[in-house]
């Protein structure tokens, strides 16, 4: 049989299951989606943040030869201000996401009040690009027509590409930031609590962070679907040089 014509049964068969059939169906059927990827992408902003800036911070006052209790100050310092200036960022970037998807939804109703037909020339024009022909996608339109509610989350989703957003999201937003901040900061400052000699410090925290990059940058890869072991090279590259350059960088003032 020709895959175009399974294809066709495949159709068939599914338009004409019973709703408990299809329940059925459903029920059966598990999906393996990972679905968290807003919270994945903020605790990804944050640990990769923190684990880098206080990271080069520590490394180019230890190239200062700054004691390690100053680099302690210094750095808790930074991952506080970084902390607040990061969950603000996250807060404010998601808080002005909710507002976008208010003014166009309060755009889109008011367009399906005043030009309905255009509205549903428009869900007409959205279901062609899938392939169907008028008179498929024609009862859709019509049905879409008589529930304004669906109409207008319809046009939202495929008109405009908005999801609705999590009234909760901007907050959930900032604290998840925020303490991923704190967590991949503390990381390089540790050594620098435990150790009095920068030096010393400043190597054991070369060590740690590199070991909590390469661990976090390999989890970081799994969540979001890129290759592991690369995206574990990367992320401890990166921090790697940003710590070489901020401590070259100490030695060459120093030298002046």
């Amino acid at each position: 049989m020709a895959p175009e014509d399974g294809w066709a049964v495949s159709r068939t068969t599914s338009s004409s299951s019973s709703p408990v059939a299809t329940e059925k169906l459903l029920a059966q059927h598990k999906e393996k989606h990972f679905t968290a990827g807003d919270v994945v992408r903020d605790v990804i902003m944050g640990v990769s943040d923190g684990l880098t800036v206080p990271f080069a911070l520590a490394a180019g006052l230890s190239g200062a030869n700054a004691p390690s209790s100053l680099i302690l100050t210094a750095g808790l310092a930074e991952v506080a201000a970084g902390a607040i200036s990061m969950g603000l960022g996250g807060y404010l970037a998601a808080k002005s996401e909710a507002d976008h998807y208010l003014r166009e939804l309060n755009r889109e109703e008011e367009e399906i009040l005043t030009v309905p037909d255009t509205e549903a020339a428009e869900i007409g024009e959205l279901l062609s690009q899938y392939g169907l022909e008028p008179h498929e996608y024609g009862p859709i339109v019509n049905s879409l027509r008589k529930k304004p509610q669906a109409w207008l989350e319809f046009m939202m989703k495929f008109e405009l590409g908005l999801e609705k957003p999590d009234p909760r999201r901007a907050l959930e937003s900032a604290v998840t930031i925020a303490v991923s901040y704190v967590v991949g900061g503390m990381v390089p400052l540790l050594p620098y609590l435990f150790i009095p000699t920068a030096l010393k410090a400043m190597l054991t925290s070369i060590a740690l962070t590199l070991v909590a990059l390469l661990f976090f940058g390999y989890i970081k890869g799994h969540f979001t679907g890129n290759r592991p072991f690369l995206s574990a090279v990367q992320t401890a590259f990166i921090g790697a040089l940003a710590s070489a350059a901020a401590y070259a960088l100490a030695k060459a003032v120093q030298a002046v």
